[in-house]
């Protein structure tokens, strides 16, 4: 098992109530089962699983990106402005 910190931005802020969290995840997890987590706590983060970047040390990654014990996960979701 691994640990990772979790920090969650604006919306998905809103839909978890959390700011940051710590999550256990399998040995290889991919980047992706930190949104899986949040998607089966609360199935109204579903609609955005497809839009969130996420960050993993303060840099982007794709979904797949292996995590590592330690690692700090932030998730993004999507921006609007002018």
């Amino acid at each position: 098992m691994i640990t990772v910190n979790v920090k969650l931005f604006a919306m998905a802020r809103e839909l978890t109530g959390l700011r940051e969290t710590t999550l256990s995840l399998e040995e290889n997890a991919a980047a992706s089962a930190v949104v899986d987590h949040f998607v089966e706590l609360n199935p109204r983060f579903s609609p955005w699983k497809n839009y969130i970047r996420l960050a993993v040390n303060t840099e982007y990654v794709n979904p797949d990106y292996r995590l590592h014990d330690g690692d700090e996960v932030a998730i993004i979701p999507p921006v609007s402005g002018g």
